[in-house]
């Protein structure tokens, strides 16, 4: 973020309709504050439908990809089922009066909402991540005002038309969620300031402005998908999976594989397989093209590098590959800061790596976050529960995806129990206060109402245990 740019002053243009924006968005919040339960889940059930349905998706896709330049209409189609999955979510939770009851400890939970929800949009999700904070942020019976990204703003702006439009038809108000127009990161900031909590998924400029404006913020870390690949895993499985989350949209997710760390006694193999399923193994030559190609002098990646078809990004690195090739990989020539291949690549690229014995791989995992994605997440091809186990213990990331394609399963999958999201939180290894997946209990407040129980209080002696003694008690 540009040091010029965050200092710029809001136009007269930019305060005028932030100020209108909040005055209507005040109005919005004290009618949908009054919904019960039965309204607020039938407003989500519209939104929803709105603008998941395969027609109206199948426009919105296609619009932000052609405004962007980024991404893959045929994969990011998929992200429509991300929707189902958050509406999913939210209907099976209660929002409204007593949302969860401890008779036990004397405790009953109510929900409140957090009020004015400020959502940062990123322009690899101009579309799903709308849709996906409105859900939580209606259930919640929040207000949502969205800040797209000035590179696929007209895509966000028409989803959230067509959201307010369903709101109308059910009889509730349109400012329920509304979209800033005139939008660059001092209006994101200025919106961030006047908000009651930030949603904000994007770049890491911009997630740290949100932790510093002042506001509460949920915020997401970078990415540096890695998965280990043991001499257990199902070779066809996991090259078969790692081709669904290295190719789905071009790689432009976080949670995109970057980096495969495979046992030495089927490295082989699993590179065959990979070319099987599309791969492309870069020469020496070919790997020295791209890291030209994809980070400057300075070892920040290049943009125009970032979530495009391989054949594109061969071309740019200066040479060509076969039409029928769906991903480049190259060969891993060490972990570190100076080894650029190791560290987030958010396209259709991918590093191999060779390791002997388990305690090997943990280490260069480990070495792999030390290079960046710290907190976001990693995974496992594996039958062997204690190599699993041992990942879980050793890994400092939020989440570990075993058997899965990590960019369509760690945001949530219908065959796993993740929430579903479009923010991953990141916990303090990726500066993020939560090391979950953002979902409905972030959009909300809750009063606790305790009443007395019967007393809870253990003895000196099972509290202290060895270190008890009596005699200075005395």
């Amino acid at each position: 973020m540009a040091a010029t740019e965050t200092q710029k002053p809001l136009t007269e243009e930019q305060q005028q309709e932030l100020d209108e924006v909040f005055e209507r968005a005040g109005k919005a919040l004290a009618i949908i504050e009054s919904y019960d339960q039965a309204k607020v889940d039938r407003l989500c059930q519209a939104v929803a439908w709105a603008v998941a349905n395969k027609k109206t998706f199948t426009r919105l896709v296609a619009m932000g990809i052609e405004e962007s330049r980024l991404g893959d209409p045929e994969s990011r189609m998929g992200k429509r089922m991300k929707i189902r999955g958050v509406l999913r979510d939210a209907l099976r939770q209660r929002s409204v009066g007593v949302i969860e009851e401890l008779p036990a400890k004397g405790i009953v939970k109510y929900g409140k909402p957090a009020g004015i929800v400020a959502c940062i949009v990123p322009t690899t999700n101009p579309d799903l991540t709308p849709a996906g904070n409105a859900i939580y942020g209606i259930k919640a019976r929040d207000v949502v005002i969205f800040s797209p990204h000035p590179r696929s703003k007209k895509t966000s702006f028409e989803t959230v038309r067509l959201m307010r439009e369903a709101l109308v038809r059910e009889g509730a108000p349109a400012d329920i969620l509304q979209c800033l127009t005139k939008v660059n990161i001092p209006m994101s900031q200025a919106l961030m300031a006047r908000a009651d909590v930030i949603v904000a998924t994007g770049g890491q400029p911009m997630v740290r402005a949100a932790y510093s404006s002042g506001t509460p913020a949920y915020g997401v870390g970078a990415g540096n998908s890695t998965m280990i690949i043991d001499e257990t895993a199902n070779v066809e499985e996991a090259a078969r999976n790692t081709r669904l989350s290295k190719t789905s949209d071009y790689g432009s997710g976080c949670s995109a594989d970057g980096n495969l760390i495979i046992e030495a006694s089927i490295f082989e193999r699993m590179v065959a397989q990979l070319q099987a399923e599309g791969g492309y193994l870069a020469s020496p030559e070919e790997k020295e093209l791209l890291r030209k190609a994809m980070w400057d002098e300075d070892r920040h990646r290049t943009p125009d590098t970032v979530a495009i078809a391989p054949q594109q990004l061969a071309a740019i690195a200066g040479f060509s590959i076969p039409a029928d090739r769906k991903f480049i990989m190259v060969h891993g020539d060490g972990i570190g800061k100076q080894h650029l291949f190791s560290s987030e690549k958010l396209t259709t690229l991918l590093a191999l790596y060779k390791y002997q014995g388990f305690d090997q791989a943990l280490r260069m995992m480990q070495a792999v976050y030390e290079v960046g994605g710290k907190g976001h997440s990693c995974g496992i091809y594996s039958f062997n529960e204690e190599h699993i186990h041992r990942l879980g213990l050793a890994a400092p990331v939020s989440r570990i995806m075993v058997r899965q394609p990590q960019s369509k399963a760690n945001a949530g999958a219908f065959n796993n129990g993740m929430p579903m999201t479009s923010s991953l939180g990141c916990g303090t290894w990726g500066g993020n206060i939560i090391s979950e997946n953002v979902c409905l209990k972030h959009y909300m407040n809750t009063t606790w109402v305790s009443v007395p129980i019967k007393e809870d209080k253990p003895s000196d002696q099972e509290l202290f245990g060895a270190f008890y003694d009596p005699a200075l008690e005395a």
